[in-house]
């Protein structure tokens, strides 16, 4: 990969879509004959006609249709690239490595996860242990605050720790 990799990445407050900045980045590595960031755009590219809404026909009859690109998301986006990071988490597992530039390109699409002390800061003004019989319980709500930015077994381990305090 050249050395201008800075310029590949997204988070929300650049003020433009995830869609817009895919497609930008395609065209940008392109141009810099960066192959590696063009082929991963293009695999990311290549999932858009999955992503599809639910129409009912005239006839009654519930059928799909792929998404315009004014109606995919950022979330469906979002979808696709942890798709593909597991895909090659999983990978490097079975080649006992740790990371890839592929994965590193990925995850500079992905919003940031919560480390574990920003769990366990929230869980600690949030969360009153009180209602639970074990704090494991409350783990339903520290998920839903924190959906998709926090990894449930990180969640798990703050809760147990916080559990022996």
């Amino acid at each position: 990969m050249s050395d201008n990799k800075e310029q590949y990445g997204w988070d929300a407050s650049m003020g433009i879509s995830l869609y817009d900045k895919i497609r930008q980045d395609m065209k940008h590595s392109m141009i810099n004959k960066d192959t590696a960031v063009r082929d991963t755009m293009r695999l990311i590219m290549g999932e858009f006609p999955k992503l599809s809404v639910s129409i009912t026909l005239e006839s009654g009859k519930k059928t799909t249709r792929v998404k315009t690109p004014e109606e995919i998301t950022d979330d469906d986006l979002l979808d696709i690239i942890r798709k593909f990071v597991k895909s090659e988490k999983t990978m490097l597992e079975v080649k006992n490595e740790t990371t890839s530039d592929y994965l590193e390109l990925l995850n500079r699409y992905l919003p940031s996860m919560a480390t574990p002390e920003e769990i366990e800061q929230w869980i600690r003004d949030n969360v009153d242990f009180s209602q639970f019989k074990a704090p494991m319980q409350a783990m339903g709500t520290v998920m839903k605050h924190f959906g998709k930015l926090a990894d449930g077994n990180q969640v798990k381990e703050v809760l147990k720790n916080m559990g022996r305090s």
